[in-house]
């Protein structure tokens, strides 16, 4: 849900705008779908991971009227019309503490201005303290083990009086609150993960990948390219792979994958004479270093 703020953003192709309001009524779209079916929504990443340069220590200096007008927008939007049952901390500071231990943002804006009462886990090794974080309103440590909630450190920090029982109480009660909601009190059990090819999910991806294309000049009508028109064609970039995904959480195994050079080849055959270049790398590890 963050927004772009920056070409270069690495996670930029996961959120859905640079506009707070437009990031934030689509968010709350994709929340509504997912917990109408019983799947809990965890909204991310909470707030100003605009980049992944420097990502786990990086400290964004930002105004209040700031994060509450660009950063904090889209969150609000999401939480007050589609009320999502989780929300996923970020793991850089915010001027100058952690996302996950920052109690401006989880106590005063989140669950103070915003009313919200859903659970509150951290990216996954973005916790960055015991003490802070449980106090600051973090209620789950991603993922277990536990590197900061082991049972000797948080008895320890109860029984040396830096966080209350009652803090812990309200900690446990989002988790099991949670647990509730997804009924898995009812059914614990964990589903095998499953692919499924229909059809219909076919013909709908393709529908809602070509409404989500944008012409922006079509001179002499060049488009749709016809072969009677057209002698050659020079085919740029990353288009001998088909980017159907990013890294990390984002990556996965499609049915089937077409790259727009095979796309064209397909479609014109020999009618027409591709010519491929793919640029500049973009890999770091392509790029050479100079020595000293």
């Amino acid at each position: 849900m963050c927004n772009h703020r920056h070409p270069l953003g690495g996670r930029n192709f996961e959120s859905f705008s640079e506009d707070p309001l437009l990031a934030g009524k689509m968010a709350a779209q994709v929340v509504h779908g997912l917990q109408e079916k019983g799947i809990a929504a965890t909204v991310k990443h909470f707030v100003a991971n605009e980049q992944e340069t420097e990502r786990l220590t990086v400290n964004e200096i930002i105004s209040e009227r700031a994060l509450r007008e660009i950063y904090l927008k889209p969150f609000e939007i999401c939480v007050r019309e589609a009320n999502p049952w989780a929300l996923m901390t970020a793991y850089n500071k915010i001027n100058g503490i952690h996302a996950d231990a920052h109690p401006f943002l989880l106590q005063n804006v989140l669950r103070g201005d915003w009313g919200w009462k859903g659970l509150v886990m951290s990216d996954w090794g973005g916790t960055n303290s015991t003490i802070e974080s449980l106090n600051a309103g973090l209620d789950l440590e991603m993922p277990g083990p536990t590197r900061h909630r082991s049972v000797k450190k948080v008895l320890e920090a109860v029984t040396t009086g830096l966080v209350s029982e009652a803090t812990i109480t309200d900690r446990a009660r989002n988790v099991l609150e949670l647990v509730a909601k997804v009924g898995a009190f009812e059914n614990p059990e964990i589903p095998p993960e499953t692919s499924v090819d229909k059809p219909q999910h076919r013909e709908l991806i393709r529908e809602v990948a070509g409404q989500g294309l944008v012409l922006l000049k079509n001179e002499n009508d060049v488009l749709p390219i016809k072969k009677e028109n057209v002698t050659s064609i020079a085919v740029l970039g990353l288009a001998k792979e088909a980017l159907i995904h990013g890294g990390g959480s984002a990556s996965l195994h499609a049915h089937y994958r077409i790259s727009p050079w095979e796309g064209l080849q397909n479609r014109f055959g020999d009618s027409i004479k591709l010519t491929y270049a793919q640029g500049k790398c973009i890999s770091r590890s392509n790029v050479a270093v100079p020595k000293n």
